[in-house]
C-alpha cells in the first residue's frame, strides 16, 4: 500500500459516495432508491451518443446527453404508465431495460472509435484513475477528481438552495403544489442531478457500484436520525467510511482467507463495505434497530404486566375480594395471562418498586401502588364510557378495547376523557369511576 497511489483511490471513492448521497438521500426518503439504478442503466445511451459526437470523455457532452437520456426515460416511463395502463414499476422495468440495451449497444459500436469500454462503464476502473493525472499547482491529480467535485458541488448547492422545494415535494407532492411548488420540475430537476451523479461516477465506480452507493449511505442514515439535513450529513459520512474501508478492505482481506498478496475489486468492496454499515445500523441503530426496538417491546411488555397486575389488586380489593398469594398468582397466569417465566420477574419487581407486598400469605397494595392502579383502573373506565355509544363497538367488547387503550393514556389524556364524558360516575357495567 502506497499512499500516492492508495491514497487517491481513497480520495477518488469518497468523492464518489459524497457525490452519490447527496439525490441518493432525497431518492430514498421520496420511497424512489431503485429509480437510482433505473437512471444509472438509462444514461448509457446519452453518454454513447456523447462520445460519440464529441470523440472523448472530456467535455460537457457526456452529461449533456447523459441528463437528456435520463429525463427522457422517465418521462417516457410516465407516458407508458398512464396510457398503456401499465402498473409503474413495470413500466419502469420496460423503458429502462430499453434503454440501457440500446446504451450497451452504442457503447460496443462506438468502442473502437472512442475510448470507451462498457466494463469500464459497468464496474469501473478505479484502480486506473490514478494513473490518469494532470499537474494542478505542481502536483498531479488524478483527472476524475474534477468531475467529481464539481458534481458534488452542485449536487450541495441546489439541495442547499432548493431545500425547502424538494422536501415539501418530497413528502406531500401534492400539498406543495397547491403551495406553489411545481412539484414535477423538482422531480426532473433532481433526475438531472442523479443522471450527472452517474455520469461522473460512472469511470471511477461503474454505474452497478454507482447505485449502491446512491441508496445504501442514505438507507442507513435513515435509521439513524429522522431529520433531512442530518440525513443528508449521515449519507455524506457514511459513504466516505464505506470507501475507506472498502478500498483497505480489499487489499487486505482476500490474503488474509486465502494467504499472499492477493487483492480484489476496490469498488465491488465499497459497495460491501456500504451494505455491512446498513446491516450494522439495522441491529444495533438507537432509534429504529432491530435491538432497540426489542428492548422496547421487552420493556413496554414488562410494563403493561406490571400494570395488569397492579389493577387486578385494585379490583379485588375494590370488591372485597380474597387476594391470597396463590389465588392471585392462578388469575394472572390464567385470566391475564402471564406466563409462569415472566410472572415471578414482574411480581419481584413489583415487590422491589414497593408498589405491593405480601403480607401473611395475601397480596396488598402499597399507597404508591395504589395511586398508580387507581389511575390505571380510572383511564379503563373513562375509555368505556367513552366509547359506548360513541364507537360501533359491542358492548361486550368495550372492556377489551379499553384494556389496549389504558396502558397508552397519559394523565392528560384522562383528563380529556373526563371532559368528553362529562358528569358520568359508573362506566357502562355500572361500576363507579375512580
Amino acid at each position: 500500500m502506497t499512499l500516492e497511489y492508495d491514497g487517491w483511490i481513497m480520495v477518488i471513492g469518497v468523492l464518489a459516495a459524497a457525490c452519490c448521497a447527496v439525490p441518493g438521500s432525497w431518492l430514498v426518503v421520496r420511497g424512489m432508491g431503485m429509480m437510482g439504478d433505473a437512471i444509472s442503466h438509462a444514461v448509457l445511451p446519452g453518454i454513447a451518443i456523447g462520445f460519440l459526437v464529441s470523440g472523448s470523455r472530456s467535455g460537457g457532452w457526456m452529461f449533456v446527453g447523459a441528463a437528456v437520456s435520463g429525463i427522457l426515460a422517465a418521462v417516457l416511463t410516465q407516458l407508458v404508465h398512464r396510457w398503456g395502463r401499465v402498473e409503474r414499476g413495470a413500466a419502469m422495468g420496460l423503458v429502462f431495460t430499453a434503454f440501457f440495451s440500446l446504451g450497451l449497444l452504442l457503447i460496443v459500436q462506438t468502442a473502437d472509435s472512442v475510448d470507451l469500454d462498457a466494463n469500464c462503464v459497468l464496474y469501473g476502473a478505479i484502480e486506473l484513475a490514478p494513473l490518469d493525472t494532470f499537474a494542478l499547482g505542481g502536483l498531479e491529480v488524478p483527472r476524475i477528481v474534477v468531475p467529481l467535485v464539481i458534481v458534488l458541488a452542485l449536487n450541495v448547492l441546489a439541495s442547499a438552495i432548493f431545500y425547502k422545494e424538494i422536501l415539501a415535494t418530497s413528502f406531500d407532492p401534492e400539498l406543495a403544489t397547491a403551495q406553489g411548488f411545481a412539484a414535477k420540475w423538482v422531480h426532473y430537476g433532481l433526475m438531472v442531478l442523479t443522471a450527472a451523479t452517474c455520469v461522473a461516477c460512472f469511470e471511477a465506480v461503474g454505474s452497478i457500484i454507482t447505485v449502491a452507493l446512491l441508496v445504501a449511505p442514505a438507507a442507513t442514515a435513515l435509521l439513524l436520525t429522522r431529520s433531512m439535513k442530518w440525513v443528508i450529513v449521515w449519507s455524506i459520512v457514511l459513504g466516505a467510511i464505506a470507501a475507506v474501508s472498502g478500498h483497505l478492505a480489499a487489499i487486505t482481506v482476500p490474503g488474509w482467507i486465502v494467504g499472499g498478496g492477493l487483492d480484489t475489486s476496490s469498488a465491488g468492496m465499497m459497495a460491501v463495505a456500504a451494505s455491512v454499515l446498513f446491516l450494522s445500523a439495522a441491529i444495533v441503530s438507537p432509534g429504529r434497530g432491530v435491538l432497540a426496538r426489542r428492548w422496547r417491546a421487552r420493556r413496554d411488555g414488562q410494563r403493561i404486566a406490571i400494570e395488569d397486575v397492579l389493577g387486578l389488586l385494585f379490583r379485588l380489593e375494590e370488591r372485597a375480594l380474597s387476594t391470597d398469594q396463590d389465588a392471585v398468582e392462578n388469575m394472572l397466569r390464567s385470566d391475564v395471562r402471564i406466563g409462569p417465566k415472566r410472572l415471578s420477574g414482574v411480581l419481584g419487581r413489583i415487590r422491589r418498586g414497593l408498589l405491593a407486598r405480601v403480607e401473611e400469605g395475601k397480596w396488598a397494595l402499597t399507597e404508591a401502588g395504589r395511586s398508580e392502579a387507581r389511575g390505571l383502573v380510572r383511564a379503563h373506565r373513562l375509555w368505556e364510557t367513552y366509547l359506548a355509544g360513541r364507537a360501533n363497538i359491542p358492548s361486550s367488547h368495550l372492556h377489551s378495547a379499553a384494556e389496549r387503550l389504558e396502558h397508552v393514556s397519559d394523565p392528560g389524556i384522562a383528563k380529556d376523557l373526563a371532559a368528553a364524558v362529562g358528569d358520568q360516575d359508573e362506566d357502562p357495567h355500572g361500576r363507579p369511576i375512580p
